[in-house]
């Protein structure tokens, strides 16, 4: 069994219906044992301090039981039973279901609440009915021994005081009891009846009697109750008031707080409920709206594109039977005519042929195409703004992409550097020339080298979702470039584009000098990419001598430009006989 099922289970007893007394009102909770519901019999204090009968106690059913050490009473010595493991018997609380130990005797053992029997003494004062003799049974009681704890009728009472032993007893009326509301008697001993617990013993920490105190703990030191009261109560008091009256408080408040939050909670749930099937049926009628404004759109749509095709079809018809006639007209009469008549009918047949042929109705210019019916499409994630307040998605497209009025956006185009990233913007468009709204069309972007064939640019393309797609490029060489941009297989206006790739921007890595007589320190193995000669054995330019350019130039390619880009060795080349392109520096 789950500890949960036994503690389910633990301390069930079979529950009677509460008593009312003679009166008919309830019985005071205070004298009620929890689980008999009935006046306590014997009641006993758990450990943690709720009070049952001990038959009740003794019927809860056993929450676990362990073996513990030897048992020996402290008054005397143990022995061989004694000392065998003691068997410790752990039930719950019916009340707080708390885990409790009782003592090796069971449920006799337990400490006696004196309190609960108090208030079932008074529960049964307060009754109307008569209260029989607890001695005799016969008459009624008028008097009660506080020292026996019974109810004596007159005749019982006085034989009750001619006992030696109970003369000294003290004998209360029943009727000035019950006038008090209150019971004050004394506390007997369960070993010695009849004698009340006056002393305390120190070593036991127990109430005594006089005959306990002569022979069970004769050699313990004891002393009257009325001395340790205070200091035993003083304890109680100091932690009642000091810990747990204010600990008691602090759960109440906390306590409050919970009950108050779960109340804010409840409430707040409530509303919220309401505002979310308040919202739901809104939505669900916005929802609703939207869908019928859905479904009338379609319904536009359809008898607008049925108008569309049945206005080409009839002019489809009628340049089908223009054709047709003029074909079988034509054909008959070279047929079937003599020359007089076929030049005798030349004239008409040429112009009508001629205007059939340049005016006539041509199906390319049909403004609805098969793909149309296809270009309808429910888009259910685009949202689709509000209605009534409320956002709402789902959109009916209904554009057919027109190659003629495609746009490219983009400098990336029609320029390009060699090794730069270029960038250039596919903008579909319909026939009305506004921006498609969507994605998914199939878009081929090829860039190939004008003169070498081989040389083919990768390119990217990135659909937006809206209608447009970015496409990117990084051309490896210069030089001028087809751009095919197709969709569906199908080149967009403008296409094959051509694009020119500038070469990449050379800098300079010889010496801005005037010449390499002066930059080198006279040196003559220094060259210069100039065209510039010295005499005299000298390799490089000199200031005046033949081919100087006559002001500051690169020694890397002779450009007289000190901001500018490094020509390449072939324009250096080109240019000067010499194919020395730099000056080395001494």
């Amino acid at each position: 069994m789950s500890l949960s099922e036994k503690k389910e289970n633990a301390g069930q007893c079979p529950a009677a219906p509460s008593e009312e007394n003679q009166n008919g009102f309830a019985l005071n909770p205070r004298a009620v044992c929890n689980v008999c519901k009935h006046l306590y019999r014997d009641p006993k204090i758990l450990p943690c301090l709720h009070t049952f009968c001990a038959d009740c106690i003794g019927q809860l059913e056993p929450f676990s039981v362990s073996s513990g050490g030897p048992r020996a009473g402290p008054e005397k010595e143990s022995t061989e039973e004694d000392t065998r493991a003691a068997v410790t018997v752990t039930v719950l609380c019916p009340d707080c279901d708390s885990e409790v130990d009782l003592p090796p005797s069971g449920a006799a053992g337990l400490t006696t609440d004196h309190l609960a029997l108090d208030e079932v003494f008074l529960e049964t004062l307060v009754s109307d009915g008569p209260l029989g003799c607890d001695l005799c049974g016969d008459g009624a009681a008028e008097r009660r021994c506080e020292v026996c704890c019974v109810n004596l009728c007159a005749f019982c009472c006085q034989a009750h005081r001619r006992q030696k032993r109970t003369a000294s007893h003290s004998v209360q009326c029943l009727q000035e009891l019950k006038t008090q509301g209150r019971l004050s008697r004394p506390v007997l001993c369960s070993l010695h009846p009849g004698q009340e617990l006056r002393l305390f013993c120190e070593p036991c920490d127990l109430p005594m009697c006089l005959e306990c105190a002569a022979t069970l703990h004769r050699d313990h030191r004891y002393c009257p109750a009325r001395d340790v009261i205070n200091r035993h109560g003083d304890r109680i008091r100091e932690l009642v008031s000091g810990h747990l009256r204010p600990r008691l408080e602090r759960l109440e408040e906390a306590l409050q707080k919970v009950e108050i939050s779960q109340e804010s909670l409840q409430t707040r749930v409530e509303a919220t409920m309401d505002e979310v099937r308040a919202f739901a049926r809104g939505y669900a009628s916005a929802v609703e709206a939207h869908c019928l404004s859905l479904l009338h759109r379609l319904e536009e749509l359809r008898v607008q594109r049925r108008n569309q095709l049945h206005l080409q079809r009839a002019q489809l018809q009628q340049a089908l039977s223009d054709v047709r006639g003029g074909v079988e007209f034509a054909e008959r009469l070279l047929t079937c005519g003599s020359n007089a008549e076929i030049l005798s009918a030349k004239g008409v047949t040429l112009r009508r042929l001629t205007s059939l042929a340049e005016s006539g109705y041509d199906p390319r210019l049909a403004t609805v195409s098969p793909d149309d019916a296809c270009s309808i499409c429910f888009i259910p994630e685009e949202q689709a703004g509000e209605v009534d307040g409320y956002p709402v998605v789902g959109v009916i497209h209904s554009k057919t992409l027109d190659l003629n009025k495609c746009t490219i956006e983009g400098e990336g185009l029609q320029r390009g550097k060699e090794g730069q990233q270029g960038h250039f913007t596919l903008v579909c468009r319909d026939s009305a020339g506004e921006q498609m709204g969507r994605g998914g069309e199939q878009v081929l972007v090829s860039i190939i080298h004008k003169e070498k064939k081989n040389c083919v640019v990768d390119t990217t393309v990135a659909d937006n979702n809206d209608g447009s797609y970015g496409v990117s490029y990084t051309p490896v060489e210069p030089g001028a470039y087809s751009v095919w941009v197709c969709v569906k297989t199908q080149h967009v206006k403008g296409s094959p584009f051509i694009l020119n790739v500038k070469r990449k921007f050379r800098r300079h890595h010889g010496t801005f000098h005037c010449c390499s007589f002066c930059s080198s320190g006279g040196a003559k193995e220094a060259r210069c990419g100039c065209a510039g000669t010295m005499p005299g054995g000298f390799k490089g330019c000199g200031h005046g001598h033949k081919g100087h350019p006559g002001k500051p130039h690169w020694s890397c390619c002779g450009s007289t430009m000190e901001k500018s880009e490094c020509l390449p060795q072939s324009v250096v080349a080109a240019v000067s006989p010499r194919s020395h392109l730099r000056t080395v520096e001494l």
